[in-house]
């Protein structure tokens, strides 16, 4: 065990290319850990936030008193809130157009929901890209760091009269440990992009739902408006 390999010393020893790799791969590794923990954040605060105002608005509370609350707050609003608040706001606008149809006014207010449905997604899904990219290419750089370190223990092995295993087990062993520095890199990577992508899924149909309902309930008041204008017109 005296003469074993030496991690750090493998790693020194290894070829420039080698050591390249190798810092390549802890960068991507580093930033990937960034973007996991930060991803873990935000959307798990998502998921709290979008339970925490269905829970507020099928309470009975008055939209309109819902819509003040929240955009009374310092920042803007997001995920259900964002498209809550997108929602009435062109709702309320055609509404005091008298000459819009109920069809028009919901057309709008749907069309502007889908909007801000599309901008939470996107900031939901900010980043996860990366780490696709990290999970689906740094095996493969550490297998570029591999064969290219073989390679040389060979060549280097071609110029002795007299081989052994003793001469060509520390290039070998450098070589490998890009592979491995690739599956560290890779493996966390794909697993958090798995999970967070599902994360999202479940927000954007969560997101959905909770637009086509309150649809439907500003549906039935600008119908009922309507029919109340069609009585006193009457």
């Amino acid at each position: 065990m005296e003469s074993g390999l030496n991690f750090v010393d493998l790693i020194l020893k290894a070829s420039v290319l080698v050591q390249l790799v190798m810092l390549a791969l802890v960068g991507m590794s580093i930033a990937s850990w960034a973007i996991i923990f930060q991803r873990r954040s935000i959307i798990s605060n998502a998921m709290i936030d979008a339970k925490r105002f269905e829970q507020k608005f099928w309470s009975g509370m008055d939209l309109s008193k819902l819509y003040n609350e929240v955009t009374a707050r310092v920042g803007n609003p997001e995920g259900l809130e964002a498209l809550f608040v997108s929602g009435f706001k062109e709702f309320a606008r055609h509404k005091k157009n008298s000459t819009h149809s109920t069809g028009l006014v919901i057309e709008g207010t749907h069309r502007s929901m889908r909007v801000a449905l599309s901008r939470e997604v996107e900031k939901l899904e900010s980043s996860l890209s990366f780490l696709a990219t990290v999970g689906s290419i740094s095996p493969y750089v550490g297998l570029f760091g591999t064969v290219w370190g073989i390679m040389n223990a060979f060549i280097a092995l071609g110029e002795v009269k007299q081989a052994t295993l003793q001469m060509v087990a520390p290039g070998i062993a450098e070589a490998l440990i890009a592979t491995a520095m690739g599956l560290f890199a890779a493996i966390p990577a794909v697993m958090a992009y798995n999970k967070f992508a599902k994360n999202v899924e479940k927000l954007e149909t969560q997101y959905i739902n909770f637009m086509e309902e309150f649809a439907n309930i500003l549906h039935r008041q600008a119908a009922s408006s309507a029919e109340v204008k069609q009585h006193v017109s009457a």
